[in-house]
């Protein structure tokens, strides 16, 4: 990217990233702690230097960094080697700047199931959704749990064991005499009512109780994933990626209502769980295939705080090639990733002035964004490098390039923030503070609403880091009609929008990294 030369109290920044040279950078006299000007390393943030790495990051020859395929391993090396020519070393020694991310890519799985000596058909009556390992087995009694829900204010779990055991649940969530759901007190829609979240959310706490395997009645959707997984089936494509786990995951299918009412005659009316006797054979091949993607790491270590750590993200994938046509993916998230490159250029130079953090950054660049956000659940939830616990706040960059033509008022400078209060109102006041010190953009809390409907506030690498209480910030410009389409190209990125944003989320780093007392989360949620 750039490398850096000290004279005195003199240096000049010389560029290696596709332009020649810089402006000078100078410093008149020592600086001490109090009146260091982070303005002096912010200038190394150049539309130029963004805009050169950006036309080559998203450029064919990285053919849509598709996760576990060639592109995105030529994206990884590419990051490497920026980091190598700035002199900022891997925290895990050494020319390893990767962390490994074991995944699995599913073929589907047809589960031969009889029940009671009936047999029952994949697709019709049942398809597999997740499964870890070869299952061949008989199971003389599931457990009933209702709803499946497992919430502070509604659990179908309590009093009942479901350890080692298959669980039988169904759609939908129960209300209150005035029509507000148990769970919430609201008539709004929850992550138990929701069909997609749902699906994940009563997973999630069939597999927290202990479950083996996760039977789920609803008749609303399982046409749909029985018609798109059978097509699947037949053309031997490959299905979605997943983060291999060391363990056995939960066994998971979507069934029928005619299964369900096979399994349990009165689901449709009864709520009660309880143990059912039943005589179900079960036998499923797991067709999963093994996959090693990347996420890239570099640091610079704290001067004063070193075990504190500053977590700054962007992911490195997109959706690489589909119908032949390359999906390039300039600003999702190549306008991060390059910012993140930026960042981490103009945190060096402080440290090489003698001005380097008081506390440590990791600038991570995380893959699998597009297929589940698997990159960062694997940092937050198998193999975080440094501690969560000592984790300060994460600030995470995805798509900052482009302006949203649905935005019709307020500035073209601006950038959506969404999480900044959601967990910290300190580190919110912070964020405040600082773009109105230093970059005067409009901050739009559009989409950090808890009612957004288009919950992006779950949709980005960010969140891993939010559900385990530690702080976010997550800067967005919104979506635009070349979002997730081979035109997404580096040619209509605003550049200079791009360089203040990136600005911004430097110095909000700067001021996390340097201030006395960690940020307060005041907010935390169980």
């Amino acid at each position: 990217m750039k490398k850096l030369l000290l004279l005195g109290f003199a240096f000049s920044i010389m560029l290696s990233c596709g332009t020649t040279s810089k402006s000078n950078v100078k410093d008149s006299q020592p600086q001490t702690a109090e009146n260091i000007d982070p303005k002096l390393y912010a200038s190394t943030i150049t539309s130029e230097e963004l805009k050169t790495m950006l036309y080559t990051y998203a450029s064919d020859e990285f053919e849509g960094r598709d996760t576990g395929e060639k592109g995105q391993k030529l994206a990884v090396e590419y990051l490497k080697e920026k980091y190598k020519a700035m002199d900022i070393p891997s925290p895990l020694g050494g020319d390893n700047y990767f962390q490994n991310v074991p995944l699995e890519k599913q073929k589907v799985s047809e589960a031969q199931l009889t029940l009671n000596n009936q047999s029952f058909k994949s697709f019709e009556d049942h398809v597999v959704l997740a499964i870890s390992n070869d299952i061949n087995i008989s199971i003389n009694n599931i457990v009933y749990v209702g709803y499946g829900i497992d919430d502070d204010n509604y659990s179908d779990y309590n009093g009942i064991d479901v350890k080692g055991k298959f669980v039988l649940a169904k759609a939908g969530e129960p209300k209150d005499a005035e029509g507000n759901y148990i769970t919430s007190g609201t008539t709004k829609d929850t992550q138990w009512t929701n069909s997609r979240q749902s699906l994940t959310s009563k997973r999630n706490a069939a597999e927290d109780n202990g479950a083996n395997g996760f039977l789920y009645l609803d008749d609303a959707i399982f046409s749909r994933y029985a018609t798109f997984l059978q097509r699947q089936a037949e053309s031997g494509v490959s299905g979605r990626l997943s983060l291999k786990s060391n363990t056995n995951g939960i066994t998971m299918m979507l069934i029928s209502k005619n299964l369900g009412e096979a399994l349990y005659a009165t689901i449709e009316e009864d709520t009660t769980p309880k143990v059912i006797e039943t005589n179900l054979d079960l036998e499923i091949g797991n067709k999963s295939e093994s996959i090693m993607s990347e996420n890239v790491v570099a640091y610079i270590e704290g001067s004063e705080k070193p075990e504190e750590i500053v977590v700054i993200s962007a992911h490195l994938d997109h959706e690489g090639i589909k119908d032949g046509e390359i999906y390039n993916g300039a600003d999702d998230d190549g306008s991060g990733t390059v910012a993140l490159l930026e960042i981490a250029q103009a945190f060096k130079a402080a440290e090489k002035a003698g001005h380097g953090p008081k506390r440590s950054i990791l600038f991570l660049h995380v893959t699998g964004e597009e297929k589940g956000l698997l990159g960062s659940k694997h940092y937050t939830d198998n193999d975080p490098i440094f501690p969560l616990e000592n984790t300060v706040t994460n600030l995470n960059i995805d798509m900052i390039g482009r302006i949203d033509p649905k935005r019709t008022t307020g500035s073209r400078n601006y950038i959506y923030l969404i999480g900044s209060d959601k967990l910290s109102t300190d580190l919110h006041n912070l964020s405040e503070d600082v773009n109105s010190t230093y970059t005067n953009i409009e901050l739009d809390y559009t989409f950090n609403a808890d009612n957004d409907p288009n919950r992006f506030y779950y949709r980005s690498d960010h969140y891993n880091f939010a559900k385990n209480n530690i702080p976010v910030i997550f800067y967005f410009n919104g979506t635009h009609d070349d979002y997730h389409k081979p035109t997404d190209t580096a040619d209509k990125i605003e550049y200079d929008l791009l360089e203040n944003r990136t600005r911004l989320v430097f110095y909000t780093a700067w001021e996390v990294a340097n201030r006395d007392k960690r940020l307060v989360v005041d907010k935390a949620t169980e």
